[in-house]
């Protein structure tokens, strides 16, 4: 999966990664997924689509 490196300042391939709950407005949570930039090792979040 692709995420955005800040780092880097471009997308980079997530490793490491696995589906986390974020917190969201109105107690509400989000879906993401949450790794390592394949380049440098930051820390890489992906915000992923609401499942309905």
């Amino acid at each position: 999966m692709e995420g955005y490196c800040v780092k880097c300042k471009g997308k980079c391939e997530i490793v490491n990664g696995k589906p986390v709950l974020m917190k969201a407005k109105g107690d509400k949570q989000r879906n993401a997924y949450k790794g390592e930039c394949a380049k440098c090792k930051t820390t890489v979040f992906r915000i992923l689509p609401s499942k309905k």
